[in-house]
């Protein structure tokens, strides 16, 4: 990871850490993460990308990672993290980018190209396809154990990561969402009980990995994270009223893992399969990894990187 370089951006208030590797005269992938994820995620990706010619940037969000936490983490939106991004862009001066995202920063990357078309040459989403920004009805439609409306509940959480150090809740949030079933507790449980203590890491993920992102948690806590995304979704009005016609013409690629556990919720494998998302991205290409799951980048990095480099070559 020498060649990647660190810096802070100071944007809204708040100092930013990106993680940045490549030519300043490149043309510019932007990668955006998931949850329980920082920028440390894309390092493969990124390393691929410059070495292919391009400038790779992989910000933390605000209260993720390095970056400053909000004054008030409990009223972070999505509109934040929007607001975040353009900033970077702007205090970068980069006119136009790729954006790399996966998990709910599918969303993030949905409706900023909705907001900002000319500023984006095109996206690629990994494991959530483009949604226009609306509350999602999951929740309505899975036993009350599902992970989401769990993490939805204040203080709920807090309390079950709160057992352990934050280390051992990124590990057990890796190998939950690592396998092919909606993580969902039973009544008598909490999320964090759904993984034995025995249980090994994803042959793909090391200990040095999984340390490297519980010293980054254990910086941050968790309390943007729980947040954005999952207290953020119930309510995207903001979102949803400024944009009254959802579609975007950029070429956009989705990679989508058929053992991703987020093809299960409900509608899911349908609104990608059945074309009903080329009705909002008219400039699709959808790619099915039999094997992949939800970390399909870190999973099956060289898989994974040729797609993505094959999209950015071909649309530059």
């Amino acid at each position: 990871m020498d060649e990647i370089e660190h810096k802070y951006v100071g944007v809204n208030g708040l100092k930013l850490h990106v993680a940045e590797i490549g030519s300043e005269s490149s043309p510019v992938v932007v990668f955006l993460h998931g949850f329980p994820e920082i920028w440390y995620s894309w390092r493969h990706q990124m390393i691929a990308v410059a070495k292919a010619g391009f400038r790779a940037i992989a910000p933390d969000y605000r209260g993720y990672g390095l970056s400053d936490p909000p004054p008030q983490p409990e009223k972070t939106t999505f509109l934040d993290l929007l607001s975040d991004l353009l900033a970077i862009l702007d205090a970068l001066k980069i006119s136009k980018v790729f954006l790399v995202s996966k998990d709910f920063g599918a969303a993030v990357v949905s409706t900023f190209v909705l907001l900002h078309q000319e500023r984006v040459s095109g996206f690629v989403t990994l494991g959530v396809p483009f949604m226009p920004p609306r509350p999602p009805i999951y929740h309505k439609l899975l036993p009350e154990g599902f992970y989401i409306s769990r993490w939805q509940e204040p203080g709920r959480a807090e309390a079950d990561f709160g057992r352990l150090d934050a280390k051992t809740v990124v590990r057990n949030i890796y190998i939950l969402f690592s396998r092919s079933e909606i993580p969902i507790a039973q009544e008598n449980q909490e999320i964090m009980d759904l993984v034995e203590p025995s249980t090994p890491l994803p042959s793909w993920f090391s200990e040095e990995d999984l340390a490297t992102y519980g010293a980054l948690y254990e910086k941050s806590g968790f309390q943007t994270a729980l947040q954005v995304p999952y207290r953020a979704f119930l309510d995207r009005k903001g979102e949803e009223n400024s944009i009254p016609n959802p579609k975007v013409e950029v070429p956009a690629l989705l990679i989508m893992g058929e053992k991703d556990y987020v093809f299960k919720f409900p509608g899911m494998e349908n609104y990608v399969r059945s074309g009903e998302v080329k009705t909002f991205v008219l400039n699709l290409e959808i790619i099915y990894i039999p094997e992949g799951t939800h970390f399909v980048q870190e999973q099956l990095p060289d898989q994974v990187n040729e797609l993505i480099l094959n999209f950015l070559t071909g649309h530059s």
